[in-house]
């Protein structure tokens, strides 16, 4: 059997004072588009933030190519080829788009390669070109998770965790993340996406599971839990 990329087993979490995340366990395999779904305050950014080691687990373990990692800082994690897109963007505000790219890629040495690299991101997302001096604080918010998704590529992850990365944005813009998505899935990158918009994450990803509370209580082919009445009643709004 195929080892997972990206192993979480009995994940506890206290988040000040509170237990987040209370035995929380999931498998995502390499080249897959996984998604967690759950209500606001169900645990999952908390989730995300303990395997990019920006919280301390409580108990239980976090294995990337089944070395663990739960004691691992999130520069080193980094060069291990996680990376990720925190809620709310995590944009550096003073300082330009082209700059902000740079930062994406501080682990790297390979000067031409980061230059082809962000002429890729620019590809994707044109805008960003155009603006590429203006800083990252003027921008709309769609356009810093337009930023802040080409500053995660920029490391070349291998597995990219995206907390929320529709909030907050307009329906256009949505589509235009959702549709980066998947093409960034396409070309082989494994990833893991937080996603209130149940709805859409579950169209596009291959397998989910549903958090409530700090525990998961459903996991399956996202195709089956779109269509679960349970699912549905509790986000789908039906």
């Amino acid at each position: 059997m195929t080892q997972p990329m990206l192993r979480v087993s009995d994940l506890q979490v206290s988040y000040g004072g509170i237990q987040a995340v209370k035995g929380v366990s999931f498998e995502v395999f390499a080249g897959e588009l996984v998604s967690l779904i759950g209500s606001n305050g169900a645990g999952k950014t908390t989730t995300m933030k303990a395997i990019t080691g920006l919280l301390s687990a409580r108990a239980g373990s976090i294995a990337l190519n089944a070395m663990p990692i739960h004691h691992s800082k999130p520069w080193d994690l980094i060069k291990q080829g996680l990376a990720m897109v925190p809620e709310g963007r995590g944009v550096f505000t003073r300082m330009t788009i082209i700059e902000n790219l740079q930062m994406g890629a501080y682990s790297r040495n390979d000067g031409t390669a980061i230059d082809e690299d962000i002429e890729r991101i620019f590809t994707t997302f044109p805008r960003l070109k155009e603006r590429s001096q203006q800083l990252a604080g003027t921008l709309s918010g769609g356009e810093q998770q337009m930023l802040a998704m080409g500053r995660a590529l920029m490391s070349r992850p291998s597995l990219l965790l995206l907390d929320e990365p529709s909030m907050g944005l307009s329906p256009l813009m949505v589509d235009k993340i959702f549709e980066v998505i998947q093409a960034v899935s396409a070309q082989g990158v494994t990833i893991v996406l937080v996603e209130q918009n149940a709805s859409r994450a579950l169209q596009i990803a291959q397998r989910a599971y549903v958090m409530e509370s700090g525990v998961i209580t459903l996991s399956g082919k996202a195709g089956d839990l779109l269509h679960d009445p349970k699912v549905r009643a509790a986000y789908l709004g039906e």
